[in-house]
């Protein structure tokens, strides 16, 4: 199966559109991202999955191009009508644009692509003087996947999971291994830390959210026990820029 076929497979059953533990946490990451936004600004979207998180971004922008390699996700994220966004139908390493970025996102994509590194050197080159590059990725160390590895679920907790396997996830990271990719590609984080503590599994994370046994009060006690224990979250994200 070559890649764009592969991808399109993925996106007929990817299931995180009614998920309000997805909207808790990209919604974490856009509060925690803003402070480093510029008014007036351009901004690129790699990977949109149902166009969640293009709806909170593209209004912070003067424009955002989103790239995906999914026609499925692409129509899903266009059905918003979001007036200032591009959509462009493309694997991220074949994407090409004339234009560079002051902010360039990459939420939930380094874990799925063939090769990271040479996708963040991709990026590296879309980035503007003084652009930034806002990364989270799925944290393998998290509260709920040691809990995991206790129940006999895991082994180890790098290994995949059938959900990960589902989700078309090729690797696993922790903050190590996300630094080595960044470093790797040219690029410095300029702040870095975990969304979100989380100790459960996504499908009964979710419940809590639909039968309000998770409220605003518990949701904002997560985002900042995340803050406080990076290492115990659900989520790693670096803000980065180019390396001088």
């Amino acid at each position: 199966m070559d890649e764009q076929t592969f991808l399109e497979s993925l996106a007929a059953t990817y299931t995180t559109a009614d998920s309000p533990q997805d909207a808790a946490i990209r919604s974490m990451a856009l509060r925690t991202f803003m402070p480093y936004f510029e008014p007036d600004s351009h901004a690129l979207e790699m990977g949109c999955d149902s166009g969640y998180m293009t709806r909170l971004l593209a209004p912070q922008f003067r424009s955002l191009t989103v790239v995906d390699g999914s026609s499925i996700f692409l129509d899903k994220a266009r059905s918003h009508g979001i007036p200032n966004a591009t959509f462009v139908q493309s694997l991220f390493e074949e994407f090409q644009s004339a234009q560079t970025y002051d902010h360039i996102f990459l939420s939930y994509v380094l874990e799925h692509v063939l090769d990271p590194r040479a996708l963040l050197n991709k990026v590296r080159e879309l980035l503007a003087p003084r652009g930034k590059v806002y990364i989270v990725v799925p944290n393998e160390r998290a509260l709920s996947r040691q809990m995991a590895r206790h129940m006999g679920l895991i082994d180890t907790l790098d290994a995949m999971t059938d959900n990960d396997r589902r989700h078309g996830h090729r690797r696993t990271y922790d903050r190590v291994k996300l630094d080595r990719d960044i470093a790797a590609a040219g690029l410095v984080s300029m702040h870095s830390g975990g969304l979100m503590l989380k100790p459960f599994a996504d499908f009964q994370m979710n419940a809590m959210h639909t039968h309000a046994i998770l409220g605003a009060a518990q949701v904002e006690g997560l985002y900042q026990l995340g803050l406080e224990y990076p290492d115990l979250a659900g989520s790693l994200f670096s803000v980065c820029r180019a390396a001088a």
